[in-house]
C-alpha cells in the first residue's frame, strides 16, 4: 500500500463485524467521532464501521497548519492502511464530505461508494475560511459556539433536544485552535468543481433543506456533477444532518449502501 509520510495517526474507533463491508465515516469540522453515534448504533450491526477525528479534533494530534484537503485525505488512507483495509465504502459531513470528494477523484480504486453529506465542490466565501482561521487561532473555538444553533442543528432541535445540542456544541469547545483553524484553510482552498466528473463509484448526495452552511443549491451542485448520483434532501435539518434527523440519514444510506453492492452482514 501508498506510504503516507506526512500523515498524522488519527483517533479512530471501529464498531461492527470484523468480516463485514467496512463503511468509513468521515466528521464535519469541530466535530468528533461522536457526531456518528446515532449512524453506529443504526448500522453496526451489519457494517464494519470506522470512524476517526480530524487533525486537531478529538483524539488527533495537532500538526501545525494550514492544511489541504490531500493532507486530510492522506491521514485517511493511512489510517486504513495501518488496518488493512484496501477497499471501503465511505460517507462524510461538511468537510467529511470533501475528504470523500478528494478520495472519490483521486484514489477512486480505493472506494466502493460515496456518501456525502451537508458538504460542497467548493465551500461559500472562499475568502473567508483563513480569516476565521485567524479569529480562532487567536480567541480559540469558543466564540463560534452561539452562532452554531441555527447553522449545526435548527432552533428547534436545540429546544427538542438540550442535551444533545450541547453534546455537540461540546465537541467544538473541545477542538484546538490550530486543528480548527488548519482545517478551515483546507475547506478555503478546496474547489473540485470542475473534477467531479472523474467521480465514478456510486454517489449518494444528501442536503438538510435548512442549512444555511452549505444550502440546498450548494449540494445539489455535487450530485449533478457526478453521473448516475441520488440526491436527497432533509427536511428539519441543517447542517449536521445526520444528528438532528438520524432516522432519515440512516435509511438513506443503508438503501444507498445496498444498491452499491454492499453485503452485509445479515442478524
Amino acid at each position: 500500500m501508498t506510504q503516507h509520510p506526512t500523515a498524522v495517526d488519527l483517533y479512530h474507533m471501529i464498531d461492527g463485524p470484523a468480516d463485514a463491508p467496512v463503511l468509513v465515516l468521515g466528521p464535519s469540522l469541530g466535530t468528533d467521532v461522536g457526531l456518528f453515534d446515532a449512524q453506529v448504533a443504526a448500522l453496526a450491526d451489519r457494517w464494519r464501521i470506522v470512524r476517526f477525528d480530524l487533525r486537531g479534533h478529538g483524539g488527533s494530534p495537532t500538526p501545525p497548519g494550514p492544511y489541504t484537503m490531500s493532507d486530510l485525505a492522506g491521514d485517511v488512507l493511512a489510517l486504513l492502511d495501518s488496518l488493512g483495509v484496501e477497499r471501503f465504502h465511505y460517507a462524510g459531513v461538511s468537510i467529511g464530505g470533501a475528504i470523500g470528494q478528494w478520495l472519490a477523484i483521486h484514489a477512486g480504486h480505493r472506494l466502493l461508494s460515496l456518501a456525502v453529506c451537508a458538504s460542497a465542490a467548493q465551500f461559500a466565501d472562499p475568502e473567508s475560511w483563513p480569516v476565521r482561521a485567524a479569529s480562532v487561532r487567536a480567541e480559540g473555538t469558543e466564540i463560534l459556539v452561539p452562532s452554531r444553533t441555527g447553522t449545526w442543528f435548527v432552533p428547534q432541535f436545540a429546544h427538542d433536544r438540550p442535551q444533545e445540542a450541547g453534546r455537540l456544541l461540546d465537541m467544538l469547545r473541545a477542538t484546538s485552535r490550530e486543528g480548527y483553524a488548519g482545517c478551515c484553510e483546507a475547506i478555503g482552498a478546496f474547489d473540485v468543481r470542475d473534477q467531479l466528473s472523474r467521480i465514478t463509484v456510486p454517489t449518494l448526495v444528501i442536503a438538510g433543506a435548512d442549512d444555511p452552511a452549505t444550502p440546498v443549491e450548494m449540494v445539489r451542485a455535487i450530485a449533478l456533477g457526478i453521473a448516475g448520483a441520488t440526491f436527497v434532501v432533509v427536511g428539519d435539518a441543517a447542517h449536521l444532518v445526520n444528528a438532528e434527523q438520524p432516522e432519515a440519514v440512516n435509511q438513506a444510506l443503508a438503501e444507498h449502501l445496498e444498491r452499491s453492492g454492499a453485503r452485509p452482514v445479515r442478524t
